[in-house]
């Protein structure tokens, strides 16, 4: 009989060959693992109206400009290939599809420009004939996919407006403010408030951000770039910005886009409190700015990011090698439901950060899904922001996207949010990217007293918001006298009334009242094109907001108001 000699190991030995292969795993793991912002970007480029030249030269007959799609897939391990269309439909939201481009891309991290003339004519095929569009608003929609076939997180909507106008304006009439821009006027049975405008979404050196302007080039290797957020609220108080929100990824706290199993937990957590310390610092010793800071929950790929505003406690879901979690809370990635109940029991308050309509904020198998925790939770909506690596810093940014479509299925879903607009800036350029920001209404402070952190949070919470391209507009919606953000019981006969100024003497090219039934998961429909609108509802639950658009294309929306018709 042959036997066979185990061979002795020490136990020490036994247990760093343990630790050699969990640091493996882990390390392996990181690798197959999607870097965050490597997903298919695709936005449009429309100028608003006709540039003058062609309206002078034809004697104000042509409406000819050019649209240009720009697609780009920052992974660099290989190209994609994105098939696109873009219908032009008008005039009007209920506008039959006039023109329509479509093509297939080879697209990398280098991105494609498309250019798309368009001459002005309603129908493509009718030259002969020169059928001009008629005067009105026309809307674009651009629909991206990458890789046909693959999971539906990969597609992408963006919708923007273009006018045709020949003689003298047919603007809307929408009443103005008669007072100046950082007040607005009581309303009966309404305290004053302050507006405050904001970017609720932005990046430091603490995750992915920060790099200076000359160097940045996409998302940083987290934690190597200069800035910080210290550097992040000095430079957006400096460009006129009155708060800044830096929102770090959370688990970017290893300094990995993977997982870093020699990250020791112990620095992760107080990182994050060095950045909340900071934040609570800057806003004492500058009166008048408010720093935020706070977490980007989630990834992107098979997840969704949701901005987390008042976290005292890092949340996570990585490990070291030592089985240390790298957070102060675990939260399990991708769990949602999960993620809302604990949002709601710890009176944290998020928003939805450039959502997809589908692949994302999955509930069971329902994109944008809904929970009550999550309704008591989730506050505000992104529905536009600029190019998260623009390193434009004149407020030019021609790259922009808009989730309005995404936004309007969370609200019929039945998620009471507001709409807000932000820029993701990666780069040292903190709210200058775009002149777009948050408003937010404050009930206002005694007199010498800045707005508070406390204050803001209350007005997020109550939906006080409007979502603004335009930092020198504001606009303010009401119901029976109701604000915005509000919701009632209502008997009879409702009135929605819209209310804009801009203090840049920008005026009102086209304003909607849109509507919708929450919980119904149902189509939002707009319902009236005036800046006011008199209607009964049916009975039971209605959701109504406006979109303002300003002459220069720019938007303006309301956050919604919530009427539970009675019989």
């Amino acid at each position: 009989m042959v036997k066979t000699l185990r061979r002795w190991r020490p136990p020490w030995l036994a247990c760093a060959c343990a630790g050699l292969l969990l640091i493996t795993w882990s390390n392996t793991a990181a690798t197959q693992e999607p870097k965050e912002h490597s997903e298919l970007d695709a936005t449009v480029v429309a100028p608003f109206r006709a540039t003058a030249g062609a309206r002078t030269t034809q004697a104000r007959t042509s409406q000819s400009r050019t649209f240009i799609v720009r697609l780009a897939y920052p992974d660099a391990g290989r190209t994609h290939a994105v098939r696109w269309s873009l219908t032009l439909s008008g005039p009007g939201p209920q506008g039959a599809v006039l023109r329509r481009w479509s093509g297939t891309e080879q697209v990398g991290a280098g991105g494609k420009s498309v250019n798309l003339p368009w001459d002005g004519r309603a129908d493509a095929d009718a030259r002969e004939r020169r059928v001009l569009a008629p005067e009105g608003l026309y809307q674009l929609r651009l629909l991206a996919e990458a890789d046909p076939g693959t999971p539906q997180e990969m597609q992408v909507e963006q919708q923007w407006h273009v006018q045709v106008q020949r003689g003298a304006s047919m603007a809307p009439r929408v009443p103005a403010f008669q007072t100046g821009l950082q007040q607005l006027p009581s309303l009966e049975g309404q305290p004053a408030y302050h507006l405050v405008y904001a970017n609720l979404h932005s990046q430091t050196r603490h995750s992915d951000g920060g790099a200076a302007l000359d160097a940045c080039h996409g998302a940083q290797d987290p934690q190597t770039a200069p800035f910080g957020p210290i550097d992040a609220y000095k430079y957006a108080q400096e460009h006129g910005l009155d708060a800044l929100l830096t929102s770090e990824h959370n688990h970017m706290y290893d300094g990995s886009d993977g997982t870093n199993s020699a990250a020791t937990a112990a620095e992760a957590t107080t990182l994050y409190q060095t950045g909340l310390a900071e934040a609570a610092a800057y806003t004492a010793a500058h009166p008048g700015f408010l720093a935020l800071y706070g977490m980007e929950w989630g990834v992107i790929n098979k997840g969704g990011h949701l901005n987390i505003f008042n976290s005292e406690q890092l949340l996570g879901w990585e490990r070291n090698a030592l089985g240390e979690l790298l957070a102060d809370v675990e939260t399990p990635k991708g769990d949602y439901a999960g993620l809302y109940t604990l949002m709601r029991e710890r009176g944290w308050v998020g928003q939805f950060n450039h959502p997809a309509q589908t692949g994302q904020f999955l509930v069971g198998d329902q994109a944008l899904g809904y929970t009550p925790d999550g309704d008591a939770a989730m506050v505000l909506c992104e529905v536009m922001n600029t190019s998260a690596f623009s390193i434009n810093d004149q407020e030019t940014e021609t790259r922009r996207s808009n989730y309005e479509a995404a936004c309007n299925r969370a609200l019929a879903a039945g998620y009471h949010v507001a709409f807000s607009s932000n820029q993701d800036n990666h780069c040292a350029n903190w709210g200058a990217s775009y002149g777009n920001r948050t408003a937010v209404l404050v009930t206002s402070p005694a007199a010498g007293t800045p707005v508070s952190r406390d204050g803001f949070l209350e007005a997020l919470r109550a939906r006080r918001v409007f979502a603004t391209m335009d930092k020198h507009a504001q606009l303010l919606f009401t119901a029976n006298g109701k604000l915005m953000g509000e919701r009632f019981d209502n008997h009879g006969p409702l009135h929605l009334a819209t209310h804009f100024s801009n203090s840049a003497g920008r005026q009102a090219a086209a304003v909607a009242i849109f509507h919708g039934v929450p919980g119904s998961n149902g189509s939002v429909t707009p319902v009236s094109d005036q800046a006011e609108f008199t209607v009964t509802p049916a009975p039971g639950p209605h959701f109504y907001y406006a979109r303002l658009t300003q002459d220069d294309g720019n938007i303006v929306w309301s956050a919604p108001v919530w009427v539970n018709q009675l019989p």
